[in-house]
C-alpha cells in the first residue's frame, strides 16, 4: 500500500498540519523517513495557519497526506498499515478555556480519536505509540517543578480531563496488548506559525498592530514556554527511545517536555515590546478559574531516558516568532485572536 525505503522508518503522524506535528514531520522527512500524515483541518483556529504549515510539507519525498478525522474509525481503518513502525498521535483539540465552552468536541478528538488509533494499533500489530499530552494535568495543587509522578487526578478543565482519559486508555492498551507507549506532557509551546490562542502569538500580533493587550490576571503568572523545535526533537527522541530498547518487556512512560525556565508574562510582554520597538497597551482582566498561576517542568526524566534538553533560549525563540510574523504580516495580522490570554496551556 505504501513505499517504505530500505533502512528507514514508517510513521503514522496525526494532526500533521498542527503546530507541533508539522515540525515533527519536517524533521522526520529530513532524516529520510516515510510519514503518513492525517489531519481533519478543522476550524478550531484560523485554517490559514494550518494550510501554511501543510504547504511546507506537501510534495516532499516520502510524505503522504490524508484529510481524515481520527474520531472517524472507518476512515482511519482505510489507510492503516501493518508496516507502521510507530503511531505518533499529536492530533488534539487543545486549549483550556475553549474546552469549558464546548467539552464534547474535546472528548471526541482527544479520547475517541486516541481509542480508535489504539484499537487499530492492536489489530495491525503496531507496537509503538506516542501520545501528546499536556502540563494542564498538573492543576494548581502540585508542588513545582512538576514531576511526572505528581497527582493528576483532579484536572481543572475538560481539556485536561480529556487528556487524562487518553493517557489512561494508553495504559490499558499497553497492559492488555503489550504496546510500548510514551506519553509526552508538553509545556506551553511557542514559535513561528504557532497557535493563535496561545499568549505569545497574541502578544506579538496585538503589540505589532496596536491592539489592546488583554492579560487575564495581574501579569505575575509564569509559564514554562518551550520552543517548538525543541519539542519536536524531544518527540522524535521519544520515538527513537522506544525503537532502540532491547528489553522484551513493553514500556509505559510519561515524560515532561518543557524548558525548565518559567517566564513571567509581563517579562514576555516587555521582550515583545523590545523586539518590535512598539509599546503595549495593556488591559488587565480577571483570571479565568480554569487557568493556573504558574507552570514549571521537571525535565530530569527526559534528560535521563531521552538524552534530551531544550537548547533554544527564550529571547532567540521570541525573535524567531517576531521575524516570522513580520514576514507573514499581510495575512497573520488578520488571524483571529480576540479572546485574550492569561498564558493558556497547550
Amino acid at each position: 500500500m505504501f513505499f517504505k525505503p530500505q533502512g528507514m522508518a514508517f510513521y503514522l503522524l496525526t494532526g500533521v498540519a498542527g503546530f507541533i506535528a508539522s515540525k515533527v514531520a519536517e524533521f522526520l522527512l529530513g532524516e529520510g523517513h516515510t510519514v503518513i500524515g492525517v489531519d481533519n483541518m478543522n476550524d478550531a483556529y484560523d485554517v490559514r495557519l494550518k494550510k501554511w504549515r501543510l504547504e511546507k510539507l506537501m510534495g516532499r519525498p516520502n510524505f503522504t497526506f490524508y484529510p481524515i478525522d481520527i474520531s472517524d474509525l472507518s476512515s482511519l481503518r482505510g489507510i492503516f498499515s501493518a508496516q507502521f513502525d510507530a503511531i505518533i498521535n499529536l492530533a488534539a483539540r487543545a486549549g483550556v478555556r475553549q474546552s469549558v465552552e464546548n467539552p464534547w468536541v474535546y472528548y471526541e478528538a482527544n479520547v475517541t480519536g486516541t481509542l480508535n488509533l489504539l484499537e487499530l494499533a492492536k489489530e495491525h500489530g503496531t507496537k509503538r505509540f506516542i501520545l501528546a499530552s499536556t502540563s494542564s494535568l498538573y492543576g494548581k495543587h502540585n508542588p513545582m517543578p512538576y514531576r511526572e509522578d505528581a497527582d493528576t487526578s483532579i484536572p481543572l478543565s475538560p481539556y485536561a480531563a480529556s487528556k487524562k482519559a487518553a493517557e489512561t486508555l494508553c495504559y490499558t492498551y499497553h497492559y492488555l496488548y503489550g504496546i510500548d507507549v510514551t506519553v509526552l506532557r508538553y509545556f506551553t509551546v511557542y514559535g513561528p506559525a504557532g497557535r493563535p490562542d496561545m499568549s505569545l502569538f497574541r502578544f506579538v500580533q496585538w503589540i505589532m498592530e496596536g491592539k489592546p493587550v488583554l492579560v487575564y490576571g495581574d501579569g505575575t503568572q509564569s509559564r514554562d514556554f518551550t520552543y517548538v523545535d525543541d519539542i519536536a526533537r524531544g518527540t522524535i527522541a521519544a520515538v527513537k527511545y522506544m525503537e532502540e530498547r532491547t528489553s522484551p518487556s513493553p514500556v509505559y512512560e510519561i515524560i515532561n517536555l518543557g524548558s525548565d525556565t518559567p517566564v513571567v508574562l509581563m517579562d514576555a510582554i516587555r521582550l515583545v515590546e523590545e523586539l518590535t520597538s512598539k509599546r503595549a497597551n495593556i488591559e488587565f482582566l480577571p483570571m479565568h478559574p480554569a487557568d493556573v498561576h504558574a507552570t514549571w517542568a521537571d525535565i530530569g526524566k527526559a534528560k535521563e531516558l531521552l538524552g534530551w534538553s531544550p537548547s533554544t533560549p527564550f529571547e532567540e525563540g521570541m525573535r524567531n516568532l517576531v521575524n516570522w510574523y513580520r514576514k507573514n504580516r499581510e495575512w497573520a495580522r488578520e488571524v483571529e485572536t480576540d479572546e485574550g490570554s492569561g498564558g493558556k496551556e497547550g
